[in-house]
């Protein structure tokens, strides 16, 4: 009898826990934008747009993949946008200088790996904080790229085609952008989820002391996540140089702030030990949304600033309330 009446009730606790993710909430308000701005502007649905929007989210997706990593093991890392910047602008110096794209694209993303380990050896050897490392990276960082510039973009123009195909060319429709896009976030998806090294992740950034405790190498941990995340800054600014043809050593400025409301809108805690790929890719979704809709409505350029920063405050209080009431 007891189970007989148990079983009714399974496919609405089912709903209930459904309805309590906030995958779902996000995916309910980026169809609600999706629904009002199909009748504000007949130019947001169409194939042109829709295919910006993928375009510009799915490069930043990949960075936004290393910061919710990061952020679900305690740290943070304000560098990614001048890290980003700095990939391309090695690249294109070494492509100027004479050594194919590919070499010099590997060559790159093995200097944001070391720019990482650089700021991991300081926040798990030094003791500093990941915030006060990233912020000195960054401005090491940007300064580098304008040092190696002259403060001018390097105009690429005789990179092979084969090159430009990673950022410009497609498999049918599909952008071949958004299927490595795709695949970084199946594949840390998947990790994230289902391997015991990356379950490693979460519980150094619930609680390091007990997670060391345990057995888990927690300084280990964060060093290799902190590497992560600027590897894949390096992935992206390639990605972005060959798209553009150029290596813009103004490129990222405050891209941490639209990585970070990304991950933390998308459920990443700014105290660690929660988040998911998913969610986040989420958040980045609805950021490049709230971005192309004000642009099509002729909203001011400050005014989408505002309206971006306080949408940054917005998710961090949430977060912060999330998390007083999980402690209660």
């Amino acid at each position: 009898m007891q189970g007989q009446g148990a079983a009714p009730r399974e496919p609405a606790d089912y709903m209930k826990r459904l309805f309590k993710m906030r995958e779902t909430g996000l995916i309910l308000i980026i169809l609600a934008l999706f629904i009002a701005m199909s009748f504000a502007s007949p130019y947001f649905l169409t194939w042109v747009n829709m295919r910006a929007m993928a375009m510009a989210f799915a490069v930043e997706g990949i960075v936004v993949v290393g910061m919710t990593i990061l952020l679900i093991s305690g740290g943070i890392d304000l560098s990614v946008g001048s890290v980003t910047a700095l990939a391309m602008v090695i690249a294109g110096l070494l492509f100027l200088n004479g050594v194919d794209p590919w070499t010099a694209s590997a060559i790159s993303i093995l200097c944001c790996a070391g720019i990482g380990a650089f700021m991991g050896f300081f926040v798990t050897k030094v003791g500093l904080h990941h915030f006060i490392v990233s912020l000195a990276v960054m401005v090491i960082a940007r300064g580098a790229c304008l040092l190696g510039t002259g403060g001018r973009p390097l105009g690429l123009y005789t990179l092979p085609p084969e090159f430009k195909f990673v950022g410009q060319g497609a498999v049918g429709v599909i952008p071949i952008v958004i299927i490595i896009f795709v695949v970084v976030v199946l594949a840390f998806d998947f990790m994230l989820r289902k391997t015991t090294a990356f379950r490693k992740v979460f519980y150094t950034g619930s609680n390091e002391k007990a997670a060391a405790y345990s057995g888990i190498r927690t300084k280990r941990v964060i060093f290799l996540t902190t590497t992560l995340c600027s590897t894949l800054c390096g992935v992206a600014g390639i990605i972005y140089m060959a798209r553009f043809g150029s290596a813009q050593p103004t490129f990222g400025i405050g891209m941490e702030l639209n990585v970070i409301a990304a991950a933390v809108i998308g459920g990443a805690s700014l105290s660690g030990g929660s988040g998911t790929i998913f969610g986040a890719i989420l958040g980045a979704i609805l950021l490049s949304v709230v971005s192309s809709s004000l642009a099509l409505l002729d909203v001011s350029v400050y005014w989408q600033d505002i309206i971006r920063g306080s949408i940054l405050l917005a998710a961090v209080s949430i977060d912060h309330y999330l998390n007083k009431r999980r402690g209660r």
